[in-house]
């Protein structure tokens, strides 16, 4: 099944980045430089966890 993945605007090419899809009730989350390799499955709640851990500086 194709995924509609997304990378940050922060990216910058060639950096260690991901890319994530939203899957509504879970995320996929994969390195943008070898697609080819598999995908993380993470629930949403957690992906939401980690958001806010990133952008409160917690994590």
């Amino acid at each position: 099944m194709p995924y509609s993945w997304q990378k940050s605007s922060y990216s910058v090419t060639g950096a260690n980045c991901v890319e994530v899809a939203n899957l509504n009730s879970s995320v996929l989350v994969r390195d943008s430089k070898d697609t080819a390799l598999p995908h993380v499955h993470i629930s949403a709640a957690s992906w939401d966890l980690f958001q806010r851990g990133v952008t409160s500086g917690e994590i």
